[in-house]
């Protein structure tokens, strides 16, 4: 991984997405795009253009500033670090920004719906995971390690997340030791006997060119893709979940609705996103 960017509020969470892109930086020789978006007031764009020149001199300062403590920190050695600011706060402009500057990975910190401390919690969270055509990794606490033994990538094995599933995979691959690809089987959407299944997986890993993955492949059955993914997680000790979505309609079709943005929310473990 070559480039990294932060998404920050400089709230608490934002600083443990920070300090898990150092170490990852640290480990892979990366340097981090640190990027705040400023958030001007409405008014200042009914307003002339001096009054805008001044706030948007007067915010730029106060940021500075922020950014100065805010990257202030032992972790930060011996990384490259570089401050962006965008003028406005629009999500979107994440997924732009990475794309323009050719980044491996952004990183996020969220708390969830529940919880309203900064910017990037709830909803803005899943807007960046709907926007995101660049992997994206949300995490929620203090990095403990970031040398993943275990992660768990759920897909619906369909030939349309293939390329999707091919970045996860490689991506994954170096940042984990041991990947499992995981597949839902639910009662009433899509529903497949397990010789369809074994077809569709069979099919899936020569599309992707990793037939050498048959032992990675774990097959359940369940009512509620969220759970279903939480439960496996936390019966065999998943250190980090990947998704394959679909961007706006969140995983795909099989999966339905936003089951990514709701177990990026719900989810304590780092979540990995992929979009097709």
């Amino acid at each position: 991984m070559k480039k990294i960017i932060i998404p920050v509020d400089f709230s608490t969470n934002s600083e443990y997405a920070l300090e898990t892109a150092a170490a990852l930086a640290k480990k892979y020789n990366s340097e981090l795009i640190v990027m705040h978006m400023l958030e001007l007031s409405e008014s200042i764009f009914s307003s002339s253009s001096s009054e805008k020149s001044e706030e948007t001199a007067f915010m730029l300062m106060v940021t500075n500033k922020k950014f100065e403590s805010f990257l202030d920190k032992p972790y930060l050695e011996d990384v490259t670090v570089t401050p962006m600011i965008k003028h406005h706060k629009v999500l979107k402009e994440v997924d732009e920004v990475a794309n323009e500057l050719k980044v491996d990975l952004i990183v996020m910190g969220s708390k969830g719906h529940n919880d309203h401390d900064g910017v990037f919690l709830g909803s803005n969270t899943e807007k960046v995971v709907r926007h995101s055509k660049t992997p994206l990794l949300v995490v929620k606490s203090k990095p403990s390690s970031i040398d993943f033994q275990h992660i768990v990538i759920a897909t619906d094995f369909s030939p349309a997340s293939a390329p999707a599933a091919n970045t996860a995979m490689k991506l994954l691959s170096v940042l984990g030791e041991k990947v499992t690809l995981l597949h839902i089987n639910l009662p009433n959407q899509g529903f497949l006997s397990t010789d369809e299944i074994e077809e569709k997986v069979s099919n899936f890993l020569t599309v992707t060119n990793r037939e050498n993955w048959k032992d990675n492949v774990a097959l359940i059955s369940d009512y509620n893709v969220e759970e279903a993914i939480l439960k496996y997680a936390d019966k065999h000790n998943i250190d980090a979940i990947g998704m394959i979505t679909e961007g706006r309609t969140g995983l795909n079709h099989l999966f339905g609705g936003s089951i990514s943005e709701d177990l990026v929310n719900h989810s304590k473990r780092p979540v990995f996103t992929f979009r097709k």
